[in-house]
């Protein structure tokens, strides 16, 4: 079976997209839902010296292997297992290493470019973009990145100063544009998570 639905989740680093895609995976069921992170798909860097690899833009969508990621999101939307890399947030390489992914009723799409990537929206049957304020998603950014992914305090701020927020006013904000429905996330928002639940809920009707 291929999937029923496609949804595209999107917003600025630390926005809360994992909450919002476990809520939605929740609500239809973990036997029903796969999940596809845009993170798996940064291209391979493994050809340049780890100094250099850390001055890549990686919040540019030329850093991700978008045919890659549309093929895949393609195939399990046709019913098809992919293979998804495997990435080393630490080397900034893929490892040799990849995720078989099954295809199910429900597809989510997660990422902060997943909306600008028009190879990737046009499979999508339900866009949702979520709205965090500023300061809430560099706290989060900034826990995150020492805590899980090794860097130190004057990385983490010289890469949102220099790419992160840059990338996210010319690509990221634009994206909202095509969402169908925009998400304020203020920590739990009942309201809001009801919205999405009708709005999902409705779109599997129609499928």
């Amino acid at each position: 079976m291929g999937g029923d639905i496609v949804i595209g989740l999107a917003g600025g680093t630390g926005c809360g997209k994992t909450t919002v895609a476990d809520m939605i995976a929740q609500e239809l069921g973990p036997d029903n839902v796969v999940l596809v992170r845009q993170d798996s798909y940064y291209g391979d860097l493994g050809h340049l010296p780890l100094k250099e690899r850390r001055k890549v833009n990686f919040d540019h969508p030329n850093a991700l292997d978008v045919d890659l990621m549309a093929s895949h999101v393609r195939d399990l939307k046709a019913g098809m297992a992919v293979d998804v890399p495997v990435y080393d947030f630490t080397t900034h390489t893929r490892t040799d290493r990849t995720r078989r992914v099954e295809p199910k009723g429900a597809l989510i799409v997660e990422g902060i470019l997943v909306l600008d990537l028009k190879e990737v929206r046009d499979l999508m049957d339900v866009k949702i973009y979520i709205d965090t304020d500023d300061d809430i998603r560099f706290i989060r950014r900034l826990r995150r990145d020492i805590l899980e992914r090794g860097r130190d305090l004057d990385s983490v701020i010289t890469q949102y100063l220099e790419t992160v927020r840059p990338m996210h006013l010319e690509f990221v904000e634009r994206s909202r544009r095509h969402a169908d429905f925009i998400l304020p996330w203020r920590d739990f928002n009942p309201r809001a998570v009801d919205m999405v639940r009708n709005m999902v809920h409705g779109f599997a009707k129609k499928r």
